[in-house]
């Protein structure tokens, strides 16, 4: 059995349904793979999801693609590449609370961004406010990441950056009414998020393991999106406690269309990267140019 760990970006959710589904229904096992999947709270996020690739403490990770221009570009390069996408479109969005005064992404010019601390993050949200017409003056504060949610509803901080899938229907659940920014609507070509970051090097060592890894997960996450409430039957176990009050199926019902089609799950289309990349040089978050090419791993999906 080949022995494979995925570090996931976040607590169980159903943006990891079909990870779960693969393991619990055997079709890793299937196609001779032991896989481990790990979440950050069992290490309060002390190391990234990606970093623990480099560190090879893990064999992939979820994480957004800017993560691995990041890692392409620093100081010291890590020769990371996206293998597959989870998700076909940006689900995620800038949340606030409906009944503060913070009504588009202008009005958080003076007020608290509660950020994950990515490489961009908080200029991709500056560059948002400035795309609605603000100036981009805004305080950020970085509190534990797996608490961030939390200083949203406790007033700590005025916005973050959620999911619409998972705080968002946790949201909805408790009764809390939030307006959402998505990047699309502000001109910022955003890209995919959640990707599966690995190494070049093991992915070429080892390119047919990693086809059977990508090929086993995308059952699973078709599995899911046919079968939803057995999707969530194969996750819910291992969602954590803080999130018990969240509608999975609700979540899952959200989240499944989004996952793709047999043809297209896990796809990267190349001119949808090659817009971030360009948006990221031209308003100077990055200063290197990188090709799709480097970035992205074709043909294993």
């Amino acid at each position: 059995m080949k022995k494979f760990t995925i570090a996931l970006d976040w607590t169980a959710n159903t943006n990891h349904t079909g990870f779960y589904v693969a393991k619990a229904k055997g079709f890793y096992k299937e196609l001779g793979l032991d896989v481990t999947i790990t979440t950050p709270d069992m290490d309060n996020y002390s190391v990234t999801p990606a970093k623990k690739v480099e560190l090879r403490q893990a064999d992939m990770a979820l994480c957004p693609f800017e993560s691995v221009v990041s890692y392409r570009t620093k100081a010291t390069p890590f020769e990371a590449v996206a293998i597959a996408t989870i998700f076909q479109e940006d689900i995620s969005a800038i949340a606030t609370l409906a009944n503060g005064k913070i009504k588009r992404p202008a009005d958080l010019d003076g007020k608290k961004y509660a950020s994950y601390k990515a490489r961009y993050e908080d200029e991709i949200v500056r560059q948002m406010i400035k795309n609605d017409g603000g100036v981009g003056d805004f305080e950020i504060s970085y509190p534990e990441k797996l608490g961030i949610w939390e200083t949203i509803l406790t007033g700590k901080a005025d916005a973050t950056w959620i999911f619409r899938n998972w705080e968002g229907v946790q949201a909805a659940n408790e009764g809390i009414a939030l307006n959402l920014f998505k990047m699309s609507d502000y001109g910022i070509p955003y890209g995919y998020s959640p990707i599966i970051l690995a190494s070049e090097k093991l992915v070429s060592d080892n390119e047919g393991d990693y086809a059977r890894f990508l090929e086993a997960t995308k059952k699973g996450y078709l599995f899911a999106q046919a079968n939803p409430v057995k999707g969530v039957e194969c996750i819910a176990p291992y969602v954590a406690k803080q999130d018990w009050d969240i509608d999975l199926l609700q979540s899952q019902e959200f989240t499944s269309p989004f996952y793709g089609t047999m043809d297209t799950w896990g796809v990267m289309d190349k001119q949808k990267v090659k817009a971030y990349l360009d948006w990221l040089l031209e308003n100077k978050l990055e200063q290197r140019s990188c090709t799709v090419a480097e970035l992205v791993v074709s043909g294993l999906v």
